[in-house]
């Protein structure tokens, strides 16, 4: 008996090729079964367009989602706290409410929203007179759709902590800043961004850290699809390891996840040092 069985379906191109050698989920029945393979998973997964197509869906989302997570956290954190703003506590629970919702069941109530037919958001464009999309049908669409999703999610936990920050200002800086005569704008580009770098860091690198960690909402709204623009790297990792049962896969791609996770906060920092030297 060996682990080199290849599924009929292995050949949609829906996962990786079949190695020559591999641990699967049979192996820790039968130790006899185990096989020391070297480098041939990462040489196969290299090797492998899907791998890539994850890879760039991944990065994609990051890249697009990840700035317009922290931007408009910031943006509604600086709203927020306005002290010319009313009901600034509930404003506060109120966009904060999104990032304690379970993600699932806020993927699932999204996927009806982006519903071709049913859904309210082709509603609202045939209002105003605009052409129906397939949110989630399209490649071109679907992975803004998610990221739209995303930054819903995500933003409220951001804006509470570019809320610590903001409070932990010195008032002192900008009565300063007005007796020089900054206005509005001076004191947000001299004062308040300056001293909210540290945290500023801190919310990016959370940020990037978690959209490279890309799962539940493919999972859920689209399984990876249309024709893969959606199927990021942790989906290729959790269909590997436990839709075709392939640890060994599995663990090599969430090495390399490791890896360029690392490298993206590594970067943030150096860029981050760089600019303030």
């Amino acid at each position: 008996m060996t682990t080199d069985w290849m599924p009929p379906w292995a050949l949609t191109g829906e996962r990786l090729e079949n190695p020559s050698a591999k641990f699967d989920i049979y192996a820790l029945g039968n130790p006899a079964l185990l096989r020391f393979v070297g480098t041939d998973n990462y040489e196969q997964i290299v090797r492998s367009p899907l791998f890539w197509t994850s890879v760039r869906n991944t990065l994609y989302f990051a890249a697009a989602g990840g700035p317009l997570a922290v931007v408009g956290a910031l943006a509604v954190a600086l709203l927020v706290n306005a002290k010319s703003v009313r009901f600034r506590g509930l404003f506060r629970a109120v966009f904060f409410l999104p990032s304690v919702t379970t993600l699932v069941a806020m993927a699932v109530t999204w996927r009806y929203l982006y519903h071709p037919r049913y859904g309210p958001f082709n509603a609202l464009l045939e209002a105003i007179g605009l052409p129906t999309l397939d949110w989630l049908g399209d490649p071109d669409w679907a992975m803004p759709s998610i990221i739209l999703m995303a930054f819903w999610k995500s933003f409220g936990f951001n804006m509470i902590i570019f809320l610590a920050g903001l409070q932990a200002i010195p008032p002192t800086l900008y009565e300063a800043a007005r007796i020089d005569g900054a206005g509005a704008w001076g004191r947000l580009r001299h004062v308040t961004l300056p001293t909210l770098a540290p945290t500023t860091v801190f919310v990016v690198l959370l940020t990037a850290i978690g959209y490279l960690q890309l799962f539940a909402e493919p999972y859920v709204m689209t399984q990876g699809g249309p024709m893969g623009s959606t199927r990021s790297v942790v989906l290729l990792m959790y269909e590997e390891g436990f839709r075709w049962w392939r640890m060994g896969i599995s663990s090599t791609i969430a090495v390399l996840l490791l890896l360029i996770t690392l490298v993206a906060t590594l970067l943030q920092l150096w860029l981050q040092r760089r600019r303030n030297a």
